[in-house]
């Protein structure tokens, strides 16, 4: 029997809901209702062979409030006149949050349009494409627009967030919700007040006028003889991007590694530092034209990943090496083999032909599915012998 049930006349209105079309219509005033549902109901041959479930399925569809059942009458030779359901219509928005008990979200999410539509109209027509989004936010919602208020009032304010003074509303939350300021904050702000090419929660300061914090990189002398500290303090200094971009050095050779303990162990080399990297964001290096004319080496891991970061590299380091990112590594650490989670598949247009080699070797399986060697997983003595091969590094 697929006659409509209840519990299907309450799914097609749960399907507004989900929609956003329910709680939409309260901010745009669209007409959804009165709403005619979709009714199958019992044809006359089978009102005649199963009579007694049709008067049961009659009989449930009358238990049920919250829609209005309009009826025909049936004639039959046998039957007699009878009235069955041809219609059903849900005549109201509360009638329909009724039906599938949303009483209470649509009371607080008119609430929330109520409030919008008094302080930040702009806003409205975000409610309006994203309800159920704004439904999730309605406790913090009132907080949202005073940071919002407060950004319209003080435009490109050249200050940290953590300066930013509204009374009950700490910097993390501003940091915790960047998203979806950053949606209301462009709809509200004047196109002068946006930086367009700052894009992404990362870049939610810079993109609305906020100083951010300063990037900061982080180096290791690696020749004692022009080491900066007194004494025989290891020469390990973390200092800012701008500061960085001014060093003047009397270094020939830098090498760049994204492990912090291959970064702390790299041994003492002649005219030489270590930078600390940091994935793929290599941007803090582009400022120092300094390090332009230097060799320049990345040990990363050889998997698909760490030859994505040294192709991204080469974008602001063109003349960089790979180092210990080769076949012969690989093949000398095969106990050391490990599972890359999530291979890069895309093409690497800035690789030598060894290096790209290799990378198509791993990303298409080679050896085996997934094959990484985690750079902190080379043993030392490789890396000595390799530090020994370069010309002109020997060890002060």
């Amino acid at each position: 029997m697929s006659w409509t049930t209840p519990e299907d006349l309450r799914a097609q209105v749960q399907r507004l809901w989900d929609k956003g079309l329910l709680l939409g219509s309260l901010v745009e005033g669209n007409p959804l209702f009165p709403r005619r549902l979709a009714l199958k109901g019992p044809s006359s041959s089978e009102l005649v062979e199963q009579f007694e479930q049709a008067r049961t399925w009659i009989a449930e569809l009358r238990r049920q409030a919250h829609y209005r059942m309009v009826l025909r009458e049936v004639r039959h030779p046998i039957l007699g006149a009878n009235s069955i359901p041809d219609q059903i219509w849900v005549d109201t928005l509360d009638d329909a949050t009724a039906l599938i008990s949303k009483c209470q979200e649509a009371k607080r999410f008119g609430e929330l349009v109520t409030l919008t539509r008094a302080c930040r109209p702009l806003i409205l027509q975000w409610l309006a494409r994203y309800p159920l989004r704004a439904s999730e936010l309605a406790e913090v919602w009132p907080l949202l627009l005073e940071v919002v208020a407060w950004i319209q009032a003080h435009p490109s304010p050249g200050i940290y967030l953590r300066q930013v003074d509204i009374p009950g509303i700490h910097t993390k939350f501003i940091e915790a919700h960047r998203t979806v300021l950053t949606e209301l904050l462009d709809l509200t702000l004047p196109p002068e007040a946006i930086n367009l090419q700052a894009v992404g929660a990362g870049q939610f300061c810079r993109r609305y006028g906020f100083r951010d914090k300063p990037l900061r990189i982080r180096f290791r002398i690696l020749d004692p003889r022009l080491s900066w500290l007194p004494g025989e303090a290891d020469q390990d200094i973390e200092v800012n991007h701008d500061t960085f971009a001014c060093l003047e050095t009397k270094v020939e050779r830098v090498f760049i590694t994204e492990n912090e303990t291959n970064f702390l162990a790299f041994p003492n080399l002649a005219d030489s530092l270590v930078i600390f990297g940091a994935g793929y964001g290599f941007e803090m290096l582009a400022k120092a034209t300094w390090l332009y004319h230097l060799a320049t080496y990345y040990w990363g891991d050889i998997d698909t990943h760490g030859f994505a970061i040294l192709d991204q590299l080469r974008v602001y380091l063109p003349q960089v090496q790979s180092f210990l990112m080769d076949r012969e590594t690989l093949m000398a650490h095969t106990q050391q083999w490990g599972e890359e989670p999530q291979p890069v598949r895309r093409n690497l247009t800035r690789l030598n032909e060894a290096e790209h080699e290799l990378f198509i070797d791993l990303r298409d399986s080679r050896w085996r599915s997934r094959l990484r060697l985690e750079q902190e997983r080379v043993g030392f003595n490789w890396v000595g012998r390799a530090l020994q091969g370069l010309s002109g590094s020997g060890l002060p």
